[in-house]
């Protein structure tokens, strides 16, 4: 059987995240402004494979598994990497609760799928995914704007220098409330399936 559209979409944003990752990592302006469109075109991705998932009925365990777990591969990338740009002052503690929630609950879905279930996106985990990509796009718009201010010359410079001084503290407020936002929802997915997690770890009656 060939893999559906939308799955192989999926995968294009699984690779995209890896050359966003490998672009911010290059210490030039133009890579990172560079990175910013990939990550435009990726988080894109995500609401066009849901859609053509959706309309086309071609839904499948590996998309509902999948999905998820790439939209994580991204963010992970991002703040990863954002981590290691001084400039941005993302806080680590912020992004390692970040992450711990992140894996966490890729731990849970996988208890569901060796139970034979599959654990649907909640509320908070939507919410927590449009926050955390909200974050990413911010931080890059002030990462765009340092670069700039380096790239440009004349009165467009002072501008962006002028922009940067302003906004240079948001990356790490930013970053804060994303991983509080995220923590919400860990302890949303973990009153609702705190019964398949007890039964995880509980041997069977015999």
């Amino acid at each position: 059987m060939k893999m559906t559209l939308a799955n192989k979409i999926t995968l294009t944003r699984a690779a995209l995240s890896i050359v966003m990752f490998l672009f911010i990592l290059c210490p030039y302006g133009w890579a990172r402004l560079v990175a910013t469109l990939i990550f435009i075109l990726a988080a894109s991705t995500d609401w066009v494979d849901g859609k053509i998932a959706r309309e086309t009925n071609t839904i499948t365990p590996f998309g509902a598994i999948v999905d998820p777990f790439v939209d994580k591969i991204l963010v992970a990338a991002a703040f990863f990497a954002f981590v290691g740009i001084k400039e941005l002052d993302v806080p680590i503690w912020a992004v390692f609760f970040i992450l711990l929630r992140e894996l966490m609950v890729s731990t849970l879905r996988v208890i569901a799928a060796l139970e034979g279930k599959v654990m649907a996106a909640e509320r908070w985990g939507k919410f927590k995914t449009v926050i955390q990509m909200t974050a990413i796009g911010v931080i890059f718009f002030v990462l765009d704007v340092y670069h700039l201010s380096h790239l440009l010359t004349g009165c467009t410079k002072s501008v962006c220098v002028f922009l940067f001084v302003l906004l240079c503290k948001i990356p790490y407020a930013i970053t804060v409330i994303a991983a509080v936002i995220t923590w919400i929802s860990a302890v949303s997915y973990l009153k609702n399936n705190w019964d398949l997690l007890k039964k995880s770890w509980s041997l069977p009656c015999k």
